[in-house]
């Protein structure tokens, strides 16, 4: 019987049962994954190509996706997320590194607008009782993305490092070091700035 072929960087496959039960074609190689804190719901994932872009579609819609952040250069045609009503933003980054300030101060304006309070208590788009989520990919999911989730639940009251742990138990190998010292130098923003009212 032969070995099944690796892909790139000598990985193979992994087959995830609900991705695609009908038989050979395209896989997810690494299953998305929700984190959920508070009021807050993430889907960490990587990159779709145009080609297997409807088997992760299957997924946002089941997790009520409504924003994808990508992080890294395009792999796929936004225009067919954004066919579907769901807004893709680009605030790509350099692999490996910590998000710059204008692409934390975005993503985090997107996060309170999605997330936060409004003056009369009541959750923006009511997105605790509609589930509402943000997708963030990068091209593995494991530095770019989860490094900027782990930003929105330091802004959340978590602890810097209490919010990698949280965040590395749902999205295994998440953060590299340079990105976890990032993290443990993160001053969360002032109550008082309007640009994050997370609660």
């Amino acid at each position: 019987m032969a070995a099944k072929p690796l892909h790139a960087g000598g990985v193979r496959p992994q087959r995830i049962p609900s991705a695609n039960k009908d038989g050979p074609g395209p896989r997810m190689p690494n299953p998305p994954s929700l984190v959920e804190y508070k009021n807050l719901r993430f889907l960490i994932f990587d990159a779709p190509s145009d080609r297997t872009l409807d088997l992760y579609w299957k997924e946002l819609e089941k997790q009520r996706v409504t924003d994808v952040v990508r992080v890294c250069d395009p792999t796929y045609d936004k225009k067919t997320l954004e066919a579907k009503g769901v807004a893709v933003h680009d605030w790509p980054f350099p692999d490996g590194d910590p998000p710059p300030a204008p692409v934390v101060a975005e993503f985090l304006n997107l996060v309170n607008s999605k997330f936060g309070k409004e003056k009369n208590g009541t959750s923006a788009e009511s997105a605790v009782d509609n589930k509402t989520t943000i997708g963030v990919h990068c091209v593995a999911g494991l530095g770019r993305a989860p490094v900027l989730v782990t930003m929105a639940l330091i802004e959340a009251g978590m602890a810097p490092l209490d919010a990698v742990i949280y965040v590395r138990e749902r999205r295994r190998g998440a953060i590299n070091a340079r990105q976890l010292k990032y993290v443990e130098n993160y001053k969360r923003r002032s109550r008082g700035d309007k640009g994050c009212i997370i609660s």
